[in-house]
């Protein structure tokens, strides 16, 4: 049985939020894809690259510590599309609130319509994290705020550099 899973989302910037469900899905399947997405007409704070670059070092020792494979892409089409290229048969979603599993519902629907033979796994945020979201990360790091309680440190460091005042 295939247990590959996939991890769509934007990750810009990665915070604490996403690193807590990929080390939650990295205890469920051997194999875990974070799959960026590219957005052409949306300039992300951080280019895929550097995400990606982000992601490897951040969660490759998380993934290794459960005895999980990560690799980690970027797609620019559906996630389900994604999902086929890299053999999924899983996506991974994040449940902050109830507001996430309202939208989340509905996005499984359309991905099941699209692509049966991939499962949607919803994963609950841990407590400490769930009032985190990347926007207001970004928001909180433009107005120099500290933003070390929201993101790995990494990237609160990139962030600092990104929104220094010259």
């Amino acid at each position: 049985m295939n247990r590959t899973a996939l991890y769509a989302g934007s990750f810009d910037p990665v915070t604490n939020g996403h690193v807590d469900v990929i080390r939650q899905a990295c205890r469920l399947v051997p194999r875990l894809v974070i799959a960026i997405g590219v957005h052409p007409g949306k300039t992300p704070l951080f280019g895929a690259e550097e995400r990606a670059e982000l992601l490897r070092e951040i969660c490759a020792p998380l993934a290794a510590a459960e005895g999980a494979a990560l690799d980690v892409v970027t797609f620019d089409d559906l996630a389900v599309s994604a999902a086929r290229r890299v053999g999924a048969s899983l996506f991974i979603r994040g449940l902050r609130d109830g507001t996430d599993l309202d939208y989340e519902m509905q996005l499984a629907g359309m991905n099941g319509a699209m692509a049966p033979e991939v499962q949607t796994v919803f994963l609950p945020a841990s407590t400490g994290v769930r009032p985190i979201t990347a926007t207001l990360v970004r928001q909180i790091a433009a107005m120099g705020g500290d933003v070390r309680p929201f993101v790995p440190d990494l990237v609160a460091e990139r962030l600092r550099a990104r929104f220094a005042k010259p």
